[in-house]
Formats: structure tokens, C-alpha cells, sequence
């Protein structure tokens, strides 16, 4: 089943302890890049959220934030005054040489680093914490992962497309391929016979056919063809599994490239020239959604 790498998802519980959220967004990477921002309290459980993203997640550009605001917040903090009076000073100091005599906003150096401290009485073990984060971010992933398999969905009905439109016009190129040989020698008698005739010279047929056989093996693509045909089996078989894999289906879409490029470059028909332009339009197409599969 494709999955996207784009996506959000959110989750939120209150308890005892407060009131935990957690929410996810997440853009296509080459790899999982993981930027979560827990606040100063929640810090200490950065590994641990860690080892559960990467359990949901194998890829993609992911960012967490987790809020948490705490029962009985008045009584679970304290104002440290020598970090406010520091602030203070410096404020000060700085005022008076510039020979500003305004208010100082004692609220506004609150919000600085180290003035607000956590209550010695009132601290909380890591496992409670991580109890109160643990299922929420779980909930929070699944919720993400839903999105970026609805996503998948989509994304997959779009492939499908593309890749019922090359094996169309790849079965054209199956019943043209005979052809070309065909057209080559008719092509190459006509000329070839006009040229001898003016100058009243003569070919034997055995050259002439050395000279169409040395052409069919510069233009045979029914290797190509084959190989292609293998390429689109296998596209189909991987966004089809359950263990669908943006790497693997981009290596894909690499071999399937080359090989069109390859029957392009050798059949050298027009006929067949169009219908390996609208391949290789439909190949980009499926490339630019495969950016985006986990």
C-alpha cells in the first residue's frame, strides 16, 4: 500500500497530571528527518520520542511539537530573583547610558531564560511523564499516518493511469517494430536502383540484403521492449504490496526511463518516436508523485 510522506496529525489527552498535545507535519525526504520540539519539561524524553517516530515513520521531513500545560500551574512554578534582578540591572544600566527613563516591564524579563523555574517540590519523574506523552504521540502518528495513506491512495490512482497510458502505446510499438526493417529495405531497393540504373550498373542481391541485416541489428528493440515490459510488471506488483517502497519504485521508474530512451534512440521511425515522447511524459509524471512515497 503507497503511503505519502506528506501529512499532519494531532492528538490530545488530559490527566492528571495536565493536558499533553502533540502535533506532526511532515514533507518527502530522502531519509527521516526528525525536528521535535518538547519544551525545557519535556526535554529529557527527546530519545524516547525518538524511537517511537521512527517506528511509524521510515521517511520524510518531520516536525513534532509537544505542548503541555500542567494541572495546578500557580503552585508548580517559582520566580527566581536572582536571575530577575540580574535582568533588572542590565536593563538599568543600559537605560541610564542611553538616558532613558522609561518603566521596565517586570512581565516582559519574566519571559526570559531562567527567571521562571519549576517548583523543587513539584517535579515529575521521567516515567510519569513519558506515561502522560507516550499515548498521545502514538495517537498523533496514527493520525499522521492516515492522512499520508489517504494521500497514498490518491497518489495511486494516478500511477495506475500513467502506467495503463505506457503499456498502451508500448503495445503500439510492439505492432510497428516489424516494420521498420520492412520500410528500410524498400526504402534502400528504391534508391539504391535509381542511383544503378542511371549508371547503368548493377548490385548483387546478397549485398543488399548484408546491408538490411546490418540495419535490423542497429535498430531491434525487442530487448528493450521485453526488458520494459518486465519494468512495468514489477512497477505494478510494488505499489500493489503491502511493503510498497518509494526507493524501490524509483529505481523503477529509472530503468523504465532508460529503456524507453534506448527504443527511441534505435528504431529510428517517427511513429514510434511519438509514442516514446508521450512515454516518456507519463515516465516524469509518475517520477515527480514518487518524490513523495515513503
Amino acid at each position: 500500500m503507497l503511503q505519502s510522506m506528506t501529512g499532519q496529525g494531532q492528538a490530545q489527552s488530559t490527566g492528571d497530571l495536565g493536558t499533553v498535545s502533540v502535533e506532526i507535519r511532515s514533507v518527502n525526504n530522502r531519509g527521516l528527518k526528525l525536528s521535535a520540539r518538547l519544551g525545557d519539561q519535556m526535554s529529557r524524553l527527546e530519545p524516547l520520542v525518538d524511537a517511537v517516530v521512527r517506528q511509524h515513520l521510515t521517511r520524510g521531513s518531520v516536525n513534532l511539537n509537544v505542548r503541555w500545560q500542567r494541572a495546578g500551574l500557580a503552585s508548580a512554578y517559582r520566580i527566581n530573583p536572582t536571575a530577575l534582578t540580574a535582568y533588572y540591572r542590565s536593563v538599568s544600566e543600559l537605560q541610564a547610558s542611553l538616558g532613558e527613563t522609561a518603566a521596565i516591564d517586570l512581565s516582559h524579563l519574566a519571559s526570559l531564560p531562567g527567571v521562571i523555574q519549576e517548583a523543587d517540590d513539584q517535579a515529575i519523574d521521567r516515567d510519569a511523564m513519558w506515561s502522560l506523552l507516550q499515548p498521545v504521540l502514538v495517537s498523533a502518528l496514527e493520525d499522521l499516518n492516515q492522512m499520508r495513506a489517504t494521500e497514498g491512495a490518491s497518489m495511486l490512482v494516478s500511477l495506475q493511469a500513467d502506467l495503463a497510458e505506457i503499456a498502451k502505446h508500448l503495445a503500439e510499438i510492439c505492432r510497428l517494430a516489424p516494420r521498420i526493417v520492412d520500410n528500410y529495405r524498400d526504402r534502400l531497393e528504391t534508391r539504391i536502383g535509381e542511383l544503378l540504373r542511371e549508371r547503368g550498373l548493377e548490385i548483387a542481391k546478397v549485398d543488399l540484403l548484408k546491408e538490411v541485416q546490418l540495419f535490423a541489428d542497429r535498430t531491434d528493440i525487442s530487448e528493450e521492449i521485453t526488458r520494459l515490459q518486465s519494468h512495468l510488471q514489477m512497477f505494478n506488483e510494488t505499489v500493489a504490496s503491502e511493503q510498497a517502497s518509494g526507493r524501490r519504485l524509483d529505481f523503477v521508474i529509472q530503468e523504465m526511463f532508460r529503456e524507453t530512451n534506448t527504443i527511441g534512440s534505435k528504431a529510428n521511425d517517427a511513429e514510434i518516436a511519438m509514442h516514446v515522447v508521450d512515454m516518456k511524459c507519463a515516465i516524469e509524471r509518475m517520477r515527480e508523485l514518487i518524490q513523495n512515497i515513503e
